[in-house]
């Protein structure tokens, strides 16, 4: 039987399984980043000694020819040297939001939670988002009746505040990074980072250690951290609302990742249709597009198993 190995390799994981082309996977395993010196060193532990085919892998990072480095951990590797140390026919990396794009072809009616109603335009491109370690963004387009994925660097644009509070931020941000990306604040670290900086803004001296102690916080009634998780709301549906505009897609949107399912019932609803119906001449177009939440876990790994290279 022909395997393909698929792994979708995050800032802080890598998660593998074995799978017949377009078929069920098997034998997934979550692998820290921090345990080993690179990819290749990685995709061995998972295979241990087992034998594949092909691969797909998918990263958080662009890809944009043989050498790929990634963006929020210390792995680098060239393609031909990993196809050749794994043993494999052939190797093709895509993106790992060009992975989500493609596991929404293989998503049922109940992996879905509508975060904001709307009617989906058939045919018309949809926006697949997912804050996490970093931010991912990729479009899911159609062209004569076949899918196609866009990959996407959106997460580095610039910042734009909606308000005075996010403003306020984005100064204090500057003097840390110069350039405040989009994925500054809406990310895991993210969320940290506005508990912290709203903290200075109010003068309290109480200062937060990771983006998990926020959420809990701010379920246990913390204001300070409730607020936090508000703007993240917001600035949630501001980014999506933005991307929508960018290739008008009112297909709609759909929002990936386990920092969001993590959320939960914190997630703020209202702020977030907020920031994204808020787009001046186009609030009408943006009240129409409907934005949901994909609760299945681990869909890099879907859209490795269904993306058709490899």
């Amino acid at each position: 039987m022909t395997m393909r190995l698929v792994g979708d390799i995050g800032g802080t994981n890598a998660r593998f399984a074995l799978c017949e082309p377009g078929g069920i996977m098997r034998d997934e395993r979550k692998l820290p980043v921090r345990d080993y010196p690179g990819l290749i060193e990685a995709a061995q532990a998972y295979l241990a000694g087992r034998s594949a085919d092909h691969a797909v892998f998918a990263v958080a990072t662009p890809v944009l020819g043989d050498e790929v480095a990634f963006s929020n951990n210390p792995w680098r590797f060239t393609i031909p040297e990993a196809r050749e140390r794994l043993g494999l026919r052939q190797l093709t990396v895509i993106n790992d939001f060009v992975a989500q794009a493609w596991s929404i072809h293989g998503l049922g009616a109940g992996d879905f939670r509508q975060l904001k109603p709307g009617t989906a335009r058939p045919g018309r491109p949809r926006v697949v988002m997912g804050p996490g370690t970093g931010l991912g963004v990729a479009f899911l387009l159609w062209e004569e009746g076949k899918a196609r994925v866009l990959a996407s660097e959106a997460a580095h644009t610039s910042f734009a505040p909606h308000d005075d509070r996010q403003a306020g931020i984005l100064a204090r941000l500057r003097r840390e990074f110069g350039h405040v990306s989009t994925e500054r604040l809406l990310s895991g670290p993210g969320l940290l980072r506005m508990a912290n900086a709203l903290a200075e803004m109010e003068g309290r001296e109480e200062r937060f250690g990771t983006p998990p102690e926020v959420s809990q916080r701010a379920a246990g009634g913390c204001a300070l951290c409730q607020e936090a998780v508000r703007m993240f709301s917001a600035i949630l549906g501001g980014t999506a609302g933005d991307l929508v505009l960018t290739l008008v897609a009112d297909g709609g949107v759909h929002v990936m990742g386990g920092l969001c399912r993590g959320l939960g019932p914190l997630l703020d609803l209202e702020a977030l249709a907020r920031g994204f119906t808020a787009k001046g001449r186009f609030a009408s177009l943006m009240e129409t597009v409907p934005i949901d939440q994909v609760t299945r876990p681990h869909t890099g790994l879907l859209g490795a198993a269904l993306h058709p290279g490899g």
